[in-house]
């Protein structure tokens, strides 16, 4: 299968923002759910956000308010935007054509928010 490719690593302080986005070469967006995932050294992978075809949102109670996920379906591309991050949201993250929890299939970009 083709991996995702995930952009947008970036490092910064509490309250900043950063927009992460992914895209699947020759796979059709909107046939299938997009999700973002993460995952820190020592915790499981969780499951931040996700967007269905239809474009019904899931978020984590965690980053509510806070994030907001968002499809191109003419480009290929999902994005991720995370407002007034926290430096709990730092974590490997990772994008999947998936609505469950997903760290495993592509390489991820990290994101590092310090106090």
């Amino acid at each position: 299968g083709v991996l995702p490719v995930e952009s947008g690593a970036g490092s910064v302080r509490t309250g900043g923002s950063l927009r992460l986005t992914c895209t699947i070469p020759r796979f059709r967006f909107d046939d299938s759910y997009m999700g973002w995932s993460r995952q820190a050294p020592g915790n499981e992978c969780e499951l931040v956000s996700s967007i269905s075809s239809s474009g019904r949102v899931y978020y984590a109670d965690s980053v509510k308010g806070r994030f907001t996920i968002s499809q191109d379906n003419a480009k290929n591309l999902v994005y991720l935007q995370m407002n007034d991050l926290k430096p709990e949201d730092t974590a490997m993250y990772y994008c999947a054509a998936d609505s469950t929890p997903s760290c495993a299939w592509a390489r991820g970009t990290q994101v590092t928010v310090s106090s």
